[in-house]
């Protein structure tokens, strides 16, 4: 591995914008190396191991905020320079896509810089922290699409097997027409001791659990049953925790980890601050086939690590799915005779399941990070001029969650229905 620098390059030529599909290799450059900097890390690293793609995967930059933590991150990580100053990746010509893994504040600044560099983007979800910095998003991605740059979007549960199965199943009209949505989010981390990182913060995340967790599940719905949202029919916004520590390590305080004696890692003072985001949303939609839906995001659900889950019921049958038992997916034929008909439990692991065959043997698991592994792997196939396996979401896609998401929230401060066509 080349030695981490911290320095700049000394070309700063520009590359020019693409209108054709990139070959030989594509130059990366991630923007931000915490939580989601590690799993975009191992996605980048292990996808070429795991899959035959058309082009080769280089990781040629890591850009953070501390020299020292960041030099760190690179050498551990695997990425071959460092930097504090993320705009000198885009004057890099070894960097062909930038991946945004920041807080959400900052998702419009660094895309749309990277758009007009003529460099592809790969953004963490939510696409935005509000609904303008969205819009000029999707526009700066509309502007780009003509010049051939394409964005791309980190819904990973999207690349979960069985979620991809269920997208598949309904698709094929094993279901016919779907009558009800239910899907949750629950995590119970965001409890009173949990101090005031940045995703209590409005000014950092835009919102709470709904920006966090609704997102997901709301591009879930969408992605599995192939309808939009039309109209949020009521809504509820709660923040339960008014007042958090403030914390000196956000990223020990998110992680809780323990040293050798047992002991919390976690630095805050012992001053407050106030939290400006929701703990808990939940909505009431209607689909636009006629379904119905309900929707719940919270980080306050006691003994909920993890809880992602979705039910859609369809006049041919159901299937369901919890991401805390994600190689599972649950499937009502009910079109079988009444002596036969139940739940079968389906066992994603087969090599005929999506991704399954690049991975493991049937039976072996696949993990939390092999939904970005494989989401890495459909991003080089697509930018190779190959298809995905599964539909990889663009600007546009995380555009109409980000207006789902604008209208739970309109619809719950006006206490009124809003139809999500108000929104834009």
């Amino acid at each position: 591995m080349a030695k981490v620098r911290t320095s700049r390059p000394a070309s700063k030529q520009q590359a020019s914008a693409s209108t054709a599909y990139l070959s030989g290799s594509l130059g990366l450059a991630l923007l931000g190396t915490k939580f989601m900097g590690r799993a975009h890390s191992i996605a980048w690293a292990n996808a070429p191991k795991f899959f035959d793609l058309p082009l080769q995967v280089d990781r040629n930059w890591a850009a953070g905020r501390d020299a020292a933590e960041t030099h760190e991150f690179a050498r551990i990580w695997g990425w071959k320079a460092s930097t504090i100053d993320w705009q000198e990746t885009l004057t890099n010509p070894t960097v062909e896509l930038v991946d945004v893994a920041t807080p959400n504040h900052v998702h419009k600044e660094m895309a749309i810089a990277a758009l007009e560099a003529g460099r592809h983007v790969a953004c963490e979800k939510p696409l935005a922290g509000t609904l303008a910095d969205a819009r000029e998003m999707r526009n700066a991605a509309r502007k780009a699409a003509k010049r051939g740059v394409k964005t791309f979007v980190w819904f990973n549960y999207r690349r979960a097997p069985a979620v991809a199965l269920a997208h598949r199943l309904v698709k094929q009209g094993c279901i016919g027409r779907i009558f009800h949505i239910r899907a949750a989010y629950l995590q119970d981390w965001g409890g009173p001791t949990t101090p005031l990182v940045w995703r209590f913060q409005s000014s950092q995340a835009g919102s709470g659990a709904h920006g966090d967790l609704n997102a997901h599940i709301i591009d879930m719905a969408r992605f599995i049953s192939g309808e939009e949202i039309s109209q949020v029919v009521g809504a509820i916004e709660e923040t339960f925790i008014k007042e958090r520590l403030l914390v000196v390590d956000s990223e020990a305080a998110l992680s809780g980890h323990e040293d050798s004696a047992g002991r919390r890692t976690r630095k805050q003072s012992k001053k407050m601050g106030k939290s400006t985001v929701d703990d808990c949303v939940l909505f009431l939609a209607r689909m636009s086939g006629g379904a119905t839906a309900s929707f719940e995001a919270t980080r306050l659900a006691t003994g909920n690590k993890n809880q992602n889950c979705i039910e859609i019921n369809g006049e041919k049958g159901s299937i369901r799915f919890s991401f805390e038992r994600m190689n599972e997916l649950e499937f009502w034929d009910d079109t079988r005779a009444d002596a036969v008909k139940g739940w079968t439990k389906i066992l994603c692991t087969e090599s005929v399941h999506p991704y399954i065959k690049h991975y493991w043997p049937a039976g072996h698991l696949v993990g939390y990070e092999h939904g970005f592994v494989s989401q890495a792997a459909d991003i080089v196939r697509v930018l190779g001029g190959q298809t995905a396996e599964i539909p990889l979401p663009d600007f546009e896609d995380a555009w109409k969650t980000q207006c789902v998401l604008e209208a739970v929230i309109r619809s719950a401060r006006r206490r009124r229905p809003i139809a999500v066509s108000e929104v834009d």
